[in-house]
């Protein structure tokens, strides 16, 4: 009878145990399987390494808990008081990073309300799998979001001269300055259409936001660049073809990987990978060769005789 009445009880405590839902108390922050004073020593030691480089790789939960604690340490440096600068040389473990959170850090980010940190996803360690992830201060000197917004933006202008031009007079002409057409898509809506595209138009305006006066020239500068660049690849290419044929008569040009857009390319490159097999595309007469609207194709003497 007793042995009865105790299973009784148990059976009645622990349903009621599960029943009840279970708060996620102490839990809030990763351990990475270490102990407090180890995972706060890695942690310093990232944050540390953040502020002295500018730019780090790790993976991706260190780096989602490292930008966390810098973000703090960055508030810390622009308030500048002694309390302030105590706390913050507790923190960090090299000299050179307390020196750059009160002077350069604080300076760059005075007028920035938050949000000093960016997070890039770098695919996964070669290894264990883990996600690897770039970790950077935002406007550093090596920005990745500067350099692609740059490069977007070299490229979109250079494809819209193509499509006003034609190949051949941007060829003779080159990249014009953009600083121009680069200041009116800043005061545009991203909505609106222009010459670049919204998504191109909304990065460039979220990073000329809290820069200086020159960053518009600046970005001109680097889009022009690159422009220039994908202007020469062709000349190059065609220029090494050229001289290779000297030694080898049958030597062809270099074929770019599958999916590869060119310069003035208007087809997704979905479309461009699976070439004729794409849904849509409409038969060709046997013999005929419709010659495509782009860089490359302007180097060819089929493009010029179809112009």
């Amino acid at each position: 009878m007793a042995a009865r009445l105790y299973s009784v009880i148990v059976l009645a405590v622990s349903s009621t145990f599960n029943s009840t839902p279970i708060m996620k108390h102490g839990v809030a922050f990763r351990k990475f399987s270490r102990t407090s004073s180890h995972r706060m020593l890695m942690l310093r030691n990232l944050v540390t390494s953040l502020f002295e480089h500018e730019q780090i790789k790790t993976t991706l939960p260190k780096a989602r808990d490292t930008a966390r604690l810098a973000e703090k340490i960055i508030t810390m440096g622009k308030k500048g008081d002694n309390g302030s600068q105590t706390r913050a040389s507790a923190f960090l473990l090299k000299p050179i990073a307390l020196t750059k959170l009160f002077s350069t850090f604080a300076q760059r980010y005075a007028d920035r309300p938050g949000g000093y940190t960016r997070i890039h996803k770098f695919g996964n360690r070669v290894g264990d799998n883990a996600p690897h992830a770039i970790l950077e201060l935002v406007d550093n000197p090596r920005d990745l979001r500067w350099e692609l917004t740059s490069r977007a933006v070299g490229r979109e202008l250079l494809k819209d001269k193509l499509h006003k031009k034609g190949p051949q007079r941007v060829l003779n002409e080159g990249a014009e300055s953009a600083s121009e057409i680069l200041r009116q898509e800043r005061a545009m809506d991203p909505e609106n259409q222009g010459i670049l595209r919204p998504k191109t138009r909304w990065n460039l305006q979220k990073i000329l936001r809290f820069r200086n006066k020159n960053a518009v020239d600046e970005l001109a500068k680097k889009a022009v660049d690159y422009a220039d660049q994908l202007l020469a690849e062709p000349l190059a290419s065609r220029a090494l073809h050229e001289g290779s044929k000297h030694e080898s008569p049958s030597a062809r040009l270099p074929r770019r990987h599958a999916g590869h857009k060119r310069i003035g390319e208007e087809r997704p490159a979905i479309v461009v990978a699976q070439g004729s097999l794409a849904p849509g595309t409409p038969p060709r007469a046997p013999g005929s060769k419709k010659p495509t609207f782009n860089m490359e194709s302007a180097l060819t003497e089929g493009f010029k005789h179809a112009s």
